[in-house]
């Protein structure tokens, strides 16, 4: 597989049954034809959470509301790249810090710093003392494979990862350790590629900024 292949979910799920020489049919091997979906998503979640690359970012727009310090986060947040109000970037802080700076939710002025309040939340401090305009770039975790959504960022751009990922993930599952560490191996150099292409069109894109 390549990135210049075409794949699909239908397809990469027929490649993992040609490596794995199992799963065929749900008649003749259940267990893992029945496991083979779950491994895919193991495998998304992973590259998800290892690489930090351009393709993953996601960039919203949207209203900090007047007296309001805690938002919820967008579905599929993973991690938050920044935060910016027209030219002003606010600051990422440690929950701690933002409390301690700003212990009083009830008063209002300049949003100046963000903070994780947990795993769907951000505290913004202080809150803002009108309506005020966010820019919000952040990691997302591309939307999972499945017989409805064939294609994603990831099987366009790093399907080899993707099936090595996918094969990582089942060598566990069927006791076949000898094979963790090809499949290992090929994933980490799949992650390489990737993260080199990804850090050359960052490189680029500054070079052209800077040249302007």
């Amino acid at each position: 597989m390549s990135n210049n292949s075409s794949v699909t979910y239908t397809s990469l799920l027929s490649d993992l049954r040609r490596y794995l020489e199992r799963g065929f049919t749900q008649e003749s091997d259940p267990y893992v034809y029945e496991q083979l979906p779950r491994l895919i998503t193991l495998a998304e979640r992973r590259i998800a959470r290892e690489l930090k690359v351009e393709g993953f970012i996601v960039p919203v727009t949207t209203t900090l509301q007047a007296g309001v310090s805690v938002y919820a986060k967008p579905d599929r947040w993973r991690d938050t790249v920044s935060m910016r109000i027209d030219a002003n970037a606010i600051q990422a802080r440690s929950y701690e810090y933002i409390r301690n700076y700003w212990p009083d939710d009830a008063q209002t002025g300049t949003p100046e710093f963000y903070a994780d309040y947990d795993y769907q939340h951000w505290l913004i401090a202080p809150a803002p003392a009108v309506d005020t305009s966010i820019e919000i770039l952040y990691y997302e975790q591309p939307r999972f494979l499945g017989d409805e959504t064939q294609t994603n960022f990831i099987t366009e751009y790093a399907p080899d990862m993707l099936l090595y990922g996918s094969l990582l993930e089942a060598a566990p599952y069927l006791k076949n350790d000898q094979r963790l560490q090809i499949w290992q191996s090929l994933y980490d150099r799949a992650a390489q590629a990737l993260s080199g292409e990804d850090l050359k069109r960052i490189i680029d894109r500054t070079a052209i900024r800077n040249e302007a």
